[in-house]
């Protein structure tokens, strides 16, 4: 792959606990989440994203399985792994929960990563970095597998040593002035909410 290309990766390694089943199977008009969110990466990188999680659980949608090289480790981990999977500079990856992500707005941060000097180029929300939707250079590769070996696990600790490009909200919300780019679903509930929301926004654009 050229330097100007980009890997994507999902991150779907997480218990989903409080939802009560696979979140990445719940389905959006008929498609589950995983491959909603698998065709948004898809358009903005340079081949068809790979799944970083458990190689037992998603070979039925046809996408390349990566086994986490850090179970139990949480997202930093799955990141991690990615990296150290990916041939490529920069690697577009995102979290399985992301219901509202766009294709224009993944387009954007890999326009901007193409760009940037930085290791990581990240949205900042009022909340904090949003690093689970993000642009990370391959040789992030080491510093996280570093804080790794310490005993890092929150993702942002995981990022402190890198130069990280960060794109404020005056920015982002451009791309959603709801300002919902970023939420995840770890409800039943959340699940019902981004259903709703999302065909409402299907309605709109359909008349």
């Amino acid at each position: 792959m050229g330097e100007s290309e980009i890997a994507g990766f999902i991150l779907a390694g997480g218990e989903s606990s409080r939802m009560g089943r696979d979140k990445a199977l719940l389905e959006f008009e008929g498609v589950p989440l995983l491959m909603r969110t698998a065709r948004l990466v898809e358009s903005v990188v340079a081949a068809p994203p790979a799944i970083i999680g458990n190689p037992g659980g998603y070979e039925s949608f046809g996408l390349r399985m990566i086994a986490d090289d850090w179970p139990g480790a949480g997202p930093l981990g799955g990141i991690a792994t990615a990296l150290r999977a990916s041939s490529t500079a920069w690697n577009l990856i995102v979290a399985c929960d992301l219901p509202y992500l766009t294709s224009e707005w993944l387009g954007y941060m890999a326009a901007r990563a193409r760009e940037s000097q930085g290791d990581a180029v990240l949205a900042m929300n009022a909340r904090g970095a949003e690093p689970l939707c993000a642009m990370y250079h391959k040789r992030c590769e080491s510093t996280i597998r570093a804080e790794l070996e310490g005993g890092t696990r929150k993702v942002t600790d995981g990022l402190r040593q890198l130069v990280v490009e960060m794109i404020g909200p005056l920015e982002w919300k451009s791309f959603d002035s709801s300002g919902l780019l970023f939420k995840n679903m770890n409800s039943p509930e959340d699940y019902e909410e981004a259903k709703s929301r999302l065909r409402e926004a299907g309605s709109g654009h359909r008349k």
